[in-house]
């Protein structure tokens, strides 16, 4: 089985839909895809919680079909999203000096794609 890891450092939200929807699209085709919250992404978490986004119902599949492997824990402190991230059950990531390790994700066999 192919493995991605998805990197999304961008927080503009237009890059962030195809993040969500190519990690939607590889699980429905069998692949196993995750998807890491990182940098100013992070400061998207308020956004993606509120109903009326247009990318509320993408977020809450992607978290329901649990391709999201979480949030990176120092970029969601710097961005102040922690206190989001842990409303909305979210993992902290933080095992390279605070933050997620593409090298964790390498190891483990997955491809890593950054946005």
């Amino acid at each position: 089985m192919k493995k991605i890891a998805l990197f999304v450092f961008n927080g503009d939200p237009v890059c962030f839909i195809h993040v969500l929807l190519n990690g939607l699209d590889m699980k429905a085709k069998g692949m196993e895809g995750r998807i890491i919250v990182e940098g100013a992404a992070t400061a998207l978490l308020p956004k993606l919680a509120e109903t009326t986004n247009p990318l509320h119902k993408l977020w809450e599949k992607a978290k329901a079909e649990k391709i999201v492997d979480g949030v990176c824990k120092g970029c969601a402190h710097k961005m102040g999203t922690v206190d989001e991230a842990v409303k909305q059950n979210l993992t902290l990531l933080d095992d390279m000096s605070g933050h997620p390790s593409m090298s964790g994700y390498i190891e483990q066999g997955f491809e890593v794609i950054s946005f």
